[in-house]
């Protein structure tokens, strides 16, 4: 099993995957055909930088003769460009500690004359592009995850969502060249590191905000991250979403038999540590090839005789809205005789307390059991595939990069099929012939 490991002590952005994917022996040449088959008038800048000592590849997004600027140079381009009657200046996605600000929030509804682009025109494009089908969905998939956050954060719509930022030239180009190049690097299993999310404050389009930003916050869920003393945001937006694709895991150095490491650079040089992102590629070894990732999740129980069923269906939706991995009922025979009920909830560890409340203030119990326990897990992602009637995203599960199971997305067939009218197990089944097609 071929493995690819992601080492994120200084964070990660989209450039920071790029420079990193062509030091470890993904051609230059194919990120440069990838940028000219988007047709968006970029190009790309490939150097090598040192990184407090470290050497590695440096790739600038340019749009004409533009260069991201790290975000003080930015502020003070913006300023002298409004100064010479420009209203809008070019928003780049990417942070203080690589190129350009970390502007990530986006409106919920455009002003007028923006440069950002709506999801569905992003993929619209992504979709037309030469590049192989897999790396389309991956590319969508990531604007996708970002879509979901933005809407979130903003308790909007996501077709209403801009990228006023991240869908910026640059930052597609970054999205779309990182799916390209992942799939050019032809492992098996991306693994990540705790990310280090940096600290302090960054200046976004909605004003100041903490580091990190809402929007990466809301990426990186199940992540597992930490903050060092550099007060930068260190994980973008944009990093955050193309993790949450890649990656099928987080967790320490794998262990692997190492072929080859590439290193690729931020734009600025920290005193005292390296800002570079560290990519390692490997085989795993024979013996730990079958080995599923296993994770502590916390068991919650609670009995309950005397719940109206509407009110017990009405919980279970709730549990799982707040976070619940999983959760089920089980008809169970009381005392005195008196039918009921065992609710069941999966969740993790850190989600426990939450889920609690809300089961003791929406059901009868009167005591909740809570334990922990480990559970051996396959390696899963989701990729979006397009029917005739609209996108449906399946869920894939592999072990050892071999796919096991894969399933369309219930949630997204019951709209399609409301939407069109259509039945169900039609939508389903054509999503999974989709899905079969574009392997």
């Amino acid at each position: 099993m071929r493995l690819a490991y992601l080492d994120c002590f200084s964070g990660i952005s989209g450039d920071m995957l790029l420079g990193a994917l062509v030091d470890a022996g993904v051609p230059a040449e194919l990120l440069e055909k990838t940028v000219a088959a988007l047709n968006i008038g970029a190009r790309l800048e490939i150097s090598r930088v040192v990184r407090s000592g470290i050497s590695a590849t440096k790739v600038d997004v340019l749009v004409g003769d533009e260069k991201d600027l790290p975000r003080e140079e930015y502020l003070e381009e913006k300023e002298h460009t409004h100064k010479h009657g420009h209203e809008h200046p070019h928003h780049h996605e990417h942070t203080p500690s690589r190129a350009g600000p970390a502007l990530s929030e986006a409106e919920g509804t455009p002003a007028p004359h923006q440069h950002g682009r709506g999801l569905k025109e992003i993929k619209d494009m992504i979709s037309r592009a030469a590049i192989s089908p897999r790396a389309k969905s991956t590319a969508i998939d990531i604007f996708d995850a970002l879509g979901a956050a933005e809407a979130k954060i903003h308790n909007v719509d996501i077709g209403e969502i801009h990228f006023h930022e991240v869908g910026a030239v640059d930052a597609m180009v970054d999205i779309v060249c990182a799916a390209v190049g992942a799939e050019a690097l032809g492992v098996d299993e991306f693994i990540c590191s705790p990310l280090n999310v940096g600290g302090g404050t960054v200046k976004c389009a909605h004003g100041t905000l903490p580091v990190p930003a809402p929007a990466t916050v809301e990426l990186l869920k199940g992540a597992l991250v930490y903050s060092s003393d550099i007060q930068a945001e260190l994980v973008t937006p944009t990093g955050a979403a193309i993790v949450k694709v890649l990656a099928g895991r987080f967790g320490s150095f794998p262990e692997m038999k190492i072929e080859k490491s590439g290193y690729g650079a931020g734009t600025r040089d920290f005193p005292g540590q390296a800002n570079v992102l560290r990519l390692t590629v490997g085989d795993a070894l024979p013996e730990l090839a079958a080995k599923t990732a296993q994770e502590t999740i916390s068991v919650l129980e609670a009995n309950v005789d005397d719940l109206n069923p509407q009110v017990f269906g009405y919980v279970m939706g709730r549990l799982l809205e707040e976070g619940a991995l999983d959760v089920f009922g089980v008809p169970v025979q009381m005392k005195k005789g008196r039918p009921g009920m065992l609710l069941t909830v999966l969740s993790k560890p850190e989600d426990a307390a939450k889920l609690t409340q809300i089961i003791f203030a929406e059901t009868t119990t009167l005591g909740v059991r809570r334990r922990e326990e480990k559970r051996q897990v396959l390696s899963r992602k989701w990729v979006s595939v397009s029917t005739q009637w609209g996108d449906v995203r399946m869920k894939i599960a592999s072990m050892n990069g071999t796919v096991t199971n894969y399933a369309p997305e219930y949630e997204d067939c019951r709209k399609v099929a409301a939407e069109h009218k259509v039945p169900l197990k039609q939508v389903m089944q054509d999503a999974v012939q989709h899905y079969l097609q574009q392997k």
